[in-house]
């Protein structure tokens, strides 16, 4: 199975904001993104409009023919945005406004009730909906129970880990089990967070994980060699 690559610009917008101007522009990333084979642009609609900005995920809905995946919180303002702007995809996950990112997965569990409208409306629109969560069984099974299709597994544990370290190595067990298991709940099964160019290899390798979402190391590395080279030096290691 081809895994797909989703690259968050969420960073582009990050320098713009910076001096509040229209330079650099998201959509002009997105788009030498997909030249260089990304499969569908990520990015983070926060409630405090930190980085990307709701005309932004207008326009790239608008310029690209690949998906959007707009990951977001459960707010309900948010969430009224996203079923008006109809990306192809949302990523529900956990928001803090102290964070500097997402730090966890999303507790399914105790926000079953909530996420299972939330999800269902999404549904009505055409949206495709996946689940930011912690490799951890029960919250897989309450993604299953709330309706989801997709989860994106958190691999931020994994990628705070040495290289060749015991803690790496149960880390990426876990993460192998629970991609497994999500297949077995007839989930389709992303991942995503802190994977750079040195540590995506073993995720990229689990045979039933289908798309990969990876945006600060790709951003970062483009800095140095421009974006479509980061990009395609990423799709050569997720190759499999």
């Amino acid at each position: 199975m081809r895994i797909r690559l989703g690259v968050n610009i969420d960073h582009v917008a990050t320098v713009r904001q910076a001096r509040l101007g229209s330079s650099p522009d998201p959509v002009d990333a997105a788009r030498a993104c997909e030249r260089a084979g990304a499969d569908s642009i990520v990015c983070h609609l926060r409630e405090d409009r930190r980085h990307i900005q709701d005309r932004d995920v207008a326009r790239l809905i608008r310029a690209l023919p690949i998906p959007v995946n707009l990951e977001m919180s459960i707010a309900p303002e948010i969430v009224a945005i996203a079923r008006w702007l109809k990306p192809r995809q949302v990523t529900l996950v956990p928001e803090r406004r102290q964070e500097l990112t997402t730090e966890g997965g999303l507790d399914v569990v105790r926000l079953a009730r909530r996420l299972r409208r939330v999800v269902s409306g999404f549904h009505e629109e055409g949206i495709d909906v996946s689940l930011f969560i912690d490799p951890v069984r029960r919250q897989l099974q309450a993604a299953a129970d709330v309706g989801a299709k997709i989860v994106e597994l958190h691999t931020g544990r994994y990628a705070n880990t040495r290289p060749r370290t015991k803690q790496r190595v149960r880390e990426l067990a876990m993460l192998s089990f629970s991609a497994r298991h999500a297949e077995g709940l007839g989930l389709a099964v992303a991942a995503g967070h802190g994977l750079d160019y040195e540590n995506v290899r073993n995720i990229a390798a689990m045979p039933v994980l289908e798309e990969l979402n990876i945006g600060f190391s790709i951003v970062s590395r483009a800095l140095f060699i421009g974006l479509e080279q980061a990009v395609r030096e990423m799709k050569a290691l997720v190759r499999r």
